[in-house]
Formats: C-alpha cells, structure tokens, sequence
C-alpha cells in the first residue's frame, strides 16, 4: 500500500516528448478499446491510482501535480483524433470553463441525449467539491471523459498553495437520484489526509444536510441571527464542546480547526441569505448551484447546524489510497529521469508492439488471445528495461 504524492511542480513537457507521450496513450487506449470498448476505459480512468498508473505508463512525471493535466490534455488529443467512441471536456484552468460547451458540442455526438447527465454531473462536481468537501484545496483542472453509451467521468484537481500540494478527485457515473453528492467518489488521491475538514458529502454528515437545508428555507432574519450567535460562540471556544458528551476535547479540537480561520461571517451574507430563502431549495443539490453560494455561506450554515442545533459535520478527510503504482514508471522512464531518464527508443518499441497487439487482435479470438499474452509479459511490473538515453 502507498499514495500517489502531487506536489505542484513547474516546468512544461518538452515537445518531442510530448509527441511520443500522445503516441503511447493511443496505443495503449486502442488496445483497451478494441478489448473492453469505450466504457471500460472511463470506468478505469476514474480510479485515481489506475490514472496514475497510466500516466507513469506514458512517461510522464510520476508523482507531480502535472501528471494530471498532462495526461488529461494527452487523452484529450487521442479521442479528438482517433474514432474511440469517448471523448475528453475541459482542462485546467480556462480550459475548464469549457466543459459544458465542448460536452454541447461534441458529447451529444458522441453519445446523444446521454451526454445531458454528464453535463449535470460536471456541474454539480464542481460545486460539491468546493462548496460541500472544504480541505483547503482549490480547483483548478476540471475535465469530464464521456463513452459512446453515456458512462462519464469527473476528474478535478485542487492545489493548496500552502503545502504546495495539490490532490485529484475522481467521479464515475452514474449519479444516484436524490443522493447524488452523498459520498459520490470513485477516489481521492492526496498525499495525506489533512485536520482542519468539512465534509459535507459524507453518511455521517446527513443530519447535518438536513439542518442546513432547513436553515436555508427558514426565514433569513433567524438564519442571520443563529450565524452571529456561532460566530460568538466560535470566538469564545467554550461554548464548541458543551454539548459533545463527557470528553469533547478531541472533537472540540478538530471543530475549532475546521472553523476557526474564519472567525467572522462572510460579507454580504444577508443578501445571499434572502436569496436562497427566495430560490427555496428543496435539495442539498439545489442548494450548492444557486449563485452566490460558496463555500463561505456553506460554511456558516454548518457552524450553526453543528453548534447550535447539535448536528454533526465530519471532519474526516475522505481521501483514500491504494497500490503505489510508481512501478508502471519502468515501462520507457520519467520525464524527470525516475527511475530512470525517458527512451524514445524503448518508447517507439511499445508503441509498435500495442499497435501490433490491436491489428493482430482483429484477426481472430484465439489470435487475440496470444497477442494479449506476449502484451501482459511486455508491460509486467517489474520488468527490467534497458537504461538507453535519448
């Protein structure tokens, strides 16, 4: 067991690199295609450390934040140029702001009618791990990949500038009606599991939605008032653990942690207030996508619903780990020369063998088989390669 560490690094990819990248991702995206089709690659792109695993695969850094990006803006060039039945929306930064667009334009091509649930599905990922997941990490790639049969995945990646980390969150569809940001991840990856959570999305904060929910439809004069009256209780601490049993201290230490940077409500509250009573939300879905509510308004509401009303939130990170797959890193090297500097030689000799692999696969079952075979052997974990150089 392990975790794929992401700390922000700069830099950019040279672009012969790059050109061999983007030829190594086809190949090993056809071969998954033309096995398992178009839906089974999303559903394996939606687990964190398969991603990673990938990106190790193609080359690329294999424990920066940039493997992230890269490798999405990789895939996305592969599905614009090849018929693989799927296709790639958004990016970072600007590029995000165009997922909806792209999933307009291209995604009911792609997979008709099907293509609206992953615009929802963007839409309400952005929001929810934001506004409902607060781990000190702020978006900033945000790409959803869809299949010809309308299976989707989220992948979004937040930075904390503090740490100088950044950690990738990963959906897969399809999104549970009437519970669709109820503990909605395939995966977190992250480096470690941080203190100071508010986390929204999680079973043992339902009694909490609830409260918020209720706080947000009651009438704004008595939201606005019950915030004041937390934000006083915040700054006094003592009232945080009169409520939490005979030994509250550990609790009332994580709660001060969660809460306690801010220490005053957010400006224009009020306002945002009045507006939310106007929209009356009848969910916590509804809730999160109104405009204005961010996760300060959030926040202040799960002061109250906490504090006073006696609602707990959990403060536990929902940041998971899995296999470590620096392994997949032996295949043709790193960029930054981990485990060892990257072969274009050794990478054209994959990229002619998986190509081999999909025309040979087409002949035939039992032909298939062989040639899957000798490609398991190729890319076994593991398996020593020559350190040729550039």
């Amino acid at each position: 067991m392990g975790y794929a560490e992401l700390p922000l690094h700069d830099g950019h990819v040279p672009r012969w690199m790059l050109r061999y990248m983007e030829r190594l991702a086809e190949a090993i995206v056809a071969v998954i295609v033309e096995e398992y089709g178009p839906r089974e690659l999303v559903r394996r792109l939606a687990n964190p450390y398969w991603f990673q695993a990938f990106n190790n695969a193609i080359g690329m850094d294999w424990d920066s934040s940039g493997s992230t990006t890269v490798t999405t803006a990789v895939l996305k060039k592969v599905a614009m140029r090849g018929n693989y039945g799927f296709m790639v929306a958004g990016g970072k930064g600007q590029a995000a702001r165009r997922t909806i667009e792209e999933l307009e334009e291209h995604g009911t091509r792609i997979a008709g009618e099907k293509a609206r649930e992953a615009m929802r599905a963007s839409r309400l990922a952005a929001k929810a791990d934001t506004v409902l997941l607060q781990d000190g990490y702020t978006l900033y790639h945000h790409a959803v990949i869809l299949a010809e049969d309308g299976t989707w995945c989220v992948i979004q990646q937040g930075m904390n500038t503090v740490k100088k980390m950044a950690r990738r969150y990963h959906w897969l569809s399809p999104l549970n009606p009437g519970r669709e940001t109820l503990e909605p991840h395939a995966g977190i990856a992250a480096a470690e599991k941080e203190e100071a959570v508010i986390d929204l999305t999680s079973r043992r904060s339902m009694e909490a939605r609830s409260t918020i929910l209720d706080l947000a439809r009651q009438r704004p004069e008595k939201t606005l008032r019950e915030i004041m009256e937390a934000y006083r209780a915040l700054r006094g601490i003592a009232p945080l653990t009169r409520w939490l049993g005979n030994n509250p201290e550990p609790r009332g230490r994580v709660i001060v942690k969660a809460y306690r940077p801010q220490q005053r409500p957010p400006r224009g509250i009020e306002k945002k207030l009045r507006i939310i009573y106007e929209a009356d939300p009848r969910s916590i879905e509804e809730l999160i996508q109104l405009r204005g509510v961010g996760p300060a308004v959030l926040r202040s509401l799960a002061l109250v619903s906490e504090l006073i009303y006696g609602s707990p939130v959990s403060h536990e990170d929902p940041a998971d780990t899995s296999i470590d797959p620096f392994r997949y890193a032996y295949i043709v090297g790193g960029k930054d020369g981990v485990p060892f500097p990257y072969n274009p030689r050794l990478a054209e000799e994959v990229i002619e063998f998986l190509t081999m692999v999909v025309e040979e696969a087409r002949i035939g079952v039992n032909e298939k088989r062989r040639v899957l075979r000798r490609l398991r052997i190729l890319l076994a974990p593991g398996r020593q390669q020559p350190r040729h150089t550039p």
